[in-house]
């Protein structure tokens, strides 16, 4: 069972857990929502390192577009509404090849800021083909579905810091 993750609101503590994620989502990208929520789950620990970060000073960079992401960064840090959630192709990793080069989170707070890459064996060649092909058949869009539960479930299976490094970590002057 993963960890909740907290956050302060205006001297509130607030505590997410995963279920928190799914439901607030949905189930249309149950993988996304388990990305997002070890990111979060890496990073602010990262981050709080004197406890639980103010929410609405978290500022999400990525590569990654996804709902399941979106959403889930919405949920724990308002950082959609509030415009400090921001999509940029420019932090791919092209280099890590095409099935992992988007899973590339910066998350800023406070003068510091931590890069997280996911790790090989979470993200599956098969389900970047999936979701990237135009014109799926009935049996694609079904096998789809059942990838995305698999790596949701193969993502949360593990501690965050399992499924994802710390590449960079710039901490306040």
């Amino acid at each position: 069972m993963t960890n909740p993750l907290e956050v302060m609101d205006q001297g509130t503590l607030l505590t997410f857990d995963f279920d928190d994620a799914l439901r607030y989502h949905g189930p249309l990208a149950p993988g996304g929502v388990a990305h997002a929520y070890q990111v979060l789950a890496r990073g602010l620990q990262a981050l709080g390192k004197n406890g639980p970060v103010e929410r609405r000073d978290i500022t999400v960079t990525t590569s990654h577009g996804g709902p399941g992401v979106r959403d889930t960064f919405e949920l724990v840090t308002r950082a959609v509404t509030e415009g400090r959630y921001t999509v940029d192709g420019a932090l791919k990793r092209p280099e890590r090849g095409r099935t992992m080069e988007i899973y590339v989170f910066r998350l800023d707070y406070r003068g510091e800021s931590v890069t997280l890459v996911v790790r090989e064996g979470f993200v599956r060649d098969e389900y970047i083909a999936l979701s990237r092909k135009a014109a799926r058949t009935a049996e694609e869009e079904a096998r789809l579905v059942v990838v995305k539960q698999e790596m949701a479930d193969r993502v949360m299976a593990s501690p965050a810091g399992d499924v994802y490094d710390v590449v960079s970590s710039v901490g306040a002057a």
